[in-house]
């Protein structure tokens, strides 16, 4: 699979950002109802006692192309992607950046945590009322989702974040770009964990190691 700029893109919608965007209008955001606040209540809960977690993940790009991988996640601010062979990408998030390695095509890159759908359930204080903007609350048969926005910078794009019952679990999440295009991550045999080596969320650009071995 070529890794062109578009390509590029669709990675950073689906694990690393919400598309930059102009600003928008604010758009008011209807009123929820006690009981699509207790799903918000309950989800935040649980987002926020998931200290470390590890499982696979599939992502499906808006062509239908898949990839996957595994995941590892340790709260607060920290997450690794490891994409399957041959597809060459790294995803890791050291708590304030998220670096983006194609060790195939010797790319690499890196994004504020902050400016990414990653921080809404990575961080320290999981808020679903403050910065977020939750548009949207779907029930289903085997759980429910929360369709978010952010709410500060009213960057045009929305995530949407699926949940499974019993137990309650994170299944995955959708992100919608500038363009409308959706990214979908769906997360399988998500596991709580504990004791995850730090090194799982350390990525150095290559890059830089080689500039200096040149100049020695």
């Amino acid at each position: 699979m070529p890794f062109e700029p578009l390509n590029r893109r669709i990675l950073i919608a689906g694990l690393a950002s919400l598309a930059a965007a102009p600003a928008l209008a604010a758009t008011p955001a209807p009123a929820l109802t006690v009981q699509d606040r207790a799903l918000v209540d309950r989800a935040a809960a649980y987002l926020e006692g998931l200290t470390e977690a590890k499982g696979r993940f599939v992502q499906t790009d808006p062509r239908g192309y898949s990839t996957q991988g595994a995941l590892y996640l340790k709260r607060p601010g920290k997450a690794r992607f490891a994409y399957d062979p041959p597809t060459g990408l790294l995803v890791v998030s050291d708590g304030g950046v998220v670096s983006i390695q194609n060790s195939r095509l010797k790319t690499f890159e890196s994004y504020p945590l902050s400016a990414t759908p990653l921080s809404i359930f990575l961080a320290r204080r999981i808020r679903l009322d403050r910065g977020v903007v939750i548009t949207r609350v779907t029930r289903r048969n085997d759980g429910f989702s929360l369709t978010a926005r952010d709410g500060s910078r009213k960057a045009e794009g929305q995530i949407v974040l699926d949940f499974t019952d019993g137990p309650l679990t994170l299944a995955g999440w959708t992100v919608s770009d500038a363009q409308g295009q959706s990214t979908t991550v769906r997360v399988s045999n998500l596991q709580r964990a504990s004791g995850l080596d730090s090194s799982l969320f350390v990525l150095k650009d290559p890059r830089a190691r080689n500039v200096g071995r040149g100049k020695m």
